[in-house]
């Protein structure tokens, strides 16, 4: 889930980058960038964004896991 309180606006990115590098690598939390007031970009460290894909490729072979079992269950694989 997104932290409300990580949304800030492109410039003030660029103007403290440094800042809010050292602030994702701490607390491993992706920032939300708006651009005229919108959200455009998310900003994340590549350690959190390593754990991230890391969860996304164990959750799709869980549910390819379990997709196997249900049809195996239902007789379509021998």
């Amino acid at each position: 889930m997104i932290d409300l309180n990580k949304i800030h606006s492109l410039s003030e990115f660029q103007r403290n980058t440094k800042q809010y590098i050292q602030e994702m690598e701490q607390n491993e939390k992706p920032i939300v960038l708006t651009v005229n007031g919108a959200a455009q970009l998310v900003v994340q460290d590549a350690k959190a964004y390593q754990k991230l894909l890391e969860r996304l490729e164990y959750a799709e072979t869980v549910a390819a896991l379990r997709q196997g079992i249900r049809e195996i269950e239902q007789g379509k694989h021998p």
